[in-house]
């Protein structure tokens, strides 16, 4: 299964040609075959740096990454948090320092933004013992579903993995044999990042394109929240190589984009009605009493009190169509793990009290991650071949679910109906 950009050209499958899209949506499709594929090996959401790193702090010895895709990356420092979020916000061990040979980063030995916690795919993550992956009757019941609807899915973080997606899709009965909409008056929606690192995230935009019109037209629907990667993949579009203030120097979010698994096959087949697409998606979204959202933050705050003021400043940003705004969004919306410490309940409870609900529902943070399952070793003293992942992870004291499976670390794609029953 390919792992993302840097490992080889990505090969098209049959699968994705019997996912027509409305003549609306309707793209030119390219062939992959010859496609090179010319980035790094997938630092979890870094950024092109701006001053010299300092050293490395002691700490765990990174697991090594998949054999067909060793990456190259170490940790460099330890990302740092600004405002309230560093009262609840446990930033990751180390940040990744980007590799000297890399087309469009011309700072490659820089430090991050204040406020960033990327994670790589081998990053070392501590086995605290205290954060267990179970299911566990919500904290609150919810809502009933609005009358003449169905049941509620959500879709953790895509990442461009096409058949894994129908396939999850398809066990749920939410698709039929042919990819088409088959679950009546559900409701299902995608928590963002449908591109990068993986080998079709135009193929992904273009199913959920479609699925949205079929579920409509079936009673139902089929919505999606915008990730951070979304906010990359326009920006690396519309701004390229124009510089921004990333808050510790200058940056490009088409290093970036390259820096975090951008696929020039994506960039190749991207269309204004992508564009378009992605541009209107909501940040926040409420449904059944699950407070919906791509990240694990509470950076939304910084957005609004309500999510009507959330979602239309979002959309006002990226309307107005200004780099170091939109930079500024991206990297808010790259925050990571507000949820996962012993402040982390308190940093839920902030924002369902906020905008509302008993729960909230997140992608962006892999469970593996938060489950402390990468770096470990078994039993035996051998290390694990492949993250364990059964479904999403309930945890902050029962009021945050993780649907992030890690698909681009051979975990899984998850698709789940809510509420988790316990």
């Amino acid at each position: 299964m390919t792992q993302g950009a840097g490992q080889g050209p990505v090969v098209r499958t049959a699968t994705l040609r019997d996912f027509r899209v409305p003549p609306y949506a309707q793209v030119p499709v390219q062939s992959q075959s010859t496609s090179q594929e010319y980035v790094l090996a997938h630092p979890e959401d870094s950024v092109p740096l701006a001053v010299p790193v300092r050293a490395a702090e002691p700490g765990p010895e990174p697991a090594p990454a998949e054999a067909e895709a060793p990456n190259p990356a170490a940790p460099a420092g330890e990302a740092e948090h600004g405002g309230t979020e560093a009262a609840r916000a446990r930033p990751e061990d180390s940040v990744p320092q980007a590799p000297p040979a890399h087309p469009g980063n011309a700072f490659p030995d820089d430090e991050p933004p204040e406020g960033y916690t990327p994670t790589e795919r081998d990053l070392p993550v501590i086995n605290r013992g205290d954060t267990v992956q179970v299911t566990v009757a919500p904290a609150e019941q919810p809502e009933p579903a609005p009358e003449g609807l169905g049941p509620l899915y959500v879709v953790g973080d895509v990442h461009g993995y096409l058949d894994e997606l129908v396939a999850a899709l398809t066990a749920q009965g939410l698709v039929d044999a042919e990819g088409h909409w088959s679950a009546g008056n559900a409701r299902l929606w995608f928590l963002g990042d449908f591109t990068d690192r993986g080998p079709d995230g135009i193929g992904v935009i273009d199913l959920v394109m479609r699925l949205s019109a079929e579920a409509a037209a079936a009673g139902g629907y089929c919505k999606a929240l915008m990730g951070n990667h979304e906010l990359l993949l326009i920006g690396a579009k519309r701004f390229g190589d124009t510089p921004v203030n990333s808050g510790a120097g200058t940056a490009t979010f088409q290093a970036a984009w390259l820096l975090n698994g951008g696929q020039k096959s994506d960039m190749d087949r991207l269309q204004d009605v992508h564009l378009q697409w992605m541009s209107r998606l909501d940040a926040v979204a409420e449904e059944d009493g699950h407070l919906l959202m791509h990240s694990d933050t509470t950076a939304y705050l910084d957005y609004g009190t309500t999510i009507e003021d959330v979602n239309d400043k979002v959309h006002e940003i990226i309307n107005r169509n200004d780099a170091d705004e939109c930079w500024d969004l991206f990297r808010k919306f790259t925050k990571r793990f507000a949820f996962r410490d012993d402040d982390g309940p308190q940093a839920v409870r902030e924002l369902l009290a906020t905008y509302g609900g008993g729960r909230v529902v997140h992608g962006h943070s892999p469970i593996p991650y938060l489950l402390g399952e990468v770096g470990t070793e078994e039993a035996d003293g051998e290390a694990k071949s492949e993250p364990l992942v059964e479904g999403p992870h309930v945890y902050a004291d029962g009021l945050a679910i993780a649907m992030d499976g890690g698909v681009t670390m051979a975990g899984k794609l998850l698709v789940a109906q809510l509420p988790l029953q316990g």
